[in-house]
């Protein structure tokens, strides 16, 4: 496909990646679904590789790269399979955080690792009581000389096992009016005193994808690891949860597409009464309907991304593509795997692992019923 804010250099680099993962991740996926865990080498070979981080500044290791080669990653990783969206939320979701509202030494401290792989991070906003209302989350962070002293719990954490750097949403001022003022950022290290994961989430898909509880108790925070301005973490959140739901809109339509490449395969070798599944009517008008629904979503997210590249503000948009096209996803996964009949539920065949994996798309970074909130807010209602 054409993709419309993509030039020659972006095919170019594509096809290199392209074939980077068939020898790197493709052989190999099975088997980290199997261990529970997308192993650090791969990590430090995308690093080695240049894949990570690509659109930091060469000071910090990257190549200054456009969002362009974002979209060729994720689209990419997404291709292999859903668990790989820890690194997705490395690149494109954790570290712009320090980039962009990180200090200059703490840059210099940690993006040139989060470049090479040596350094993996996360983002702790959840907790197991609050989830998408962000204003209410109830880790403290109390400020004693030059330490934030951290009390609280996260679930739900992309990347917990891995992590070296965990970004967490805390209450730096729990008396706030609003109550969003009082929420800062604060990045903790992996042996920071007071820090310890709890367990490794068993969920029903996205099985390499590590996922994990995370426990502050008296955590001392140098304060020098405050991202940004303090009281200013939900701003930071909501300006960057833009790029996030994006990701999330980008990996679900790449979904959409394989699944429906893998069905059409499949219809036509799959034998019934005779004669080729994809010869019956029904076949071919579930067929129709998902190309149809997967052409149109395509065409929207396209020009989202070049809106984003060009800098424009796609708040309203990104809200739609978030929330339609991982609906879209999650009905094609179940038509999908329908069409494959009896075979559909057996793990051999990769429907099965791809209608695991696409329904949290619906939940994370936001639900669709909180993107239907947004729009329609944002509608005048």
């Amino acid at each position: 496909m054409n993709h419309p804010y993509l030039k020659p250099e972006h095919d170019i680099f594509r096809k290199a990646f392209r074939k980077y993962l068939e020898k790197e991740a493709y052989p190999f996926y099975e088997k980290w679904e199997e261990e529970r865990m997308v192993p650090r080498l791969f990590w430090t070979k995308m690093g080695e590789r240049g894949y990570l981080c690509p659109d930091l500044d060469e000071a910090y290791g990257g190549f200054e790269a456009d969002w362009g080669y974002s979209a060729v990653i994720n689209e990419e990783l997404e291709r292999v399979g859903s668990g790989l969206v820890g690194i997705s939320l490395h690149n494109d979701i954790v570290v712009p955080y320090i980039s962009t509202y990180g200090t200059e030494e703490q840059k210099r401290r940690w993006l040139p690792k989060c470049v090479t792989g040596e350094m993996i991070t996360a983002i702790a906003m959840t907790e197991p009581g609050v989830g998408s209302d962000l204003a209410n989350i109830q880790t403290t962070a109390v400020l004693k000389d030059d330490h934030y002293v951290l009390n609280g719990s996260k679930t739900f954490i992309t990347n917990g096992i891995h992590s070296d750097l965990i970004i967490v949403a805390c209450k730096t001022d729990p008396k706030a009016i609003p109550k969003h003022k009082g929420v800062s950022l604060i990045a903790v290290e992996r042996d920071t005193p007071g820090f310890s994961r709890g367990r490794k989430l068993n969920k029903v898909g996205l099985h390499c994808q590590d996922t994990a509880e995370l426990i502050f108790e008296d955590c001392f925070v140098p304060k020098s690891n405050l991202i940004g301005e303090e009281g200013k973490g939900f701003l930071y959140l909501m300006e960057k949860l833009q790029q996030e739901r994006l990701v999330v809109a980008i990996a679900a339509q790449v979904a959409a597409e394989e699944m429906l490449r893998m069905t059409i395969d499949y219809v036509k070798s799959r034998q019934a009464f005779g004669k080729a599944v994809s010869q019956f009517q029904n076949t071919q008008f579930k067929i129709a309907e998902m190309a149809t629904d997967i052409e149109m979503g395509r065409t929207f997210l396209d020009q989202l991304i070049g809106e984003h590249i060009e800098g424009k503000n796609i708040v309203t948009k990104v809200s739609m593509a978030k929330w339609k096209l991982t609906e879209t996803a999650r009905k094609v996964a179940s038509e999908c795997m329908q069409l494959h009949g009896g075979y559909g539920y057996m793990e051999e065949y990769e429907i099965a692992r791809r209608y695991r994996d696409i329904p949290v798309a619906s939940i994370y970074a936001g639900t669709n019923e909180i993107m239907k909130t947004i729009i329609a807010k944002n509608l005048g209602l």
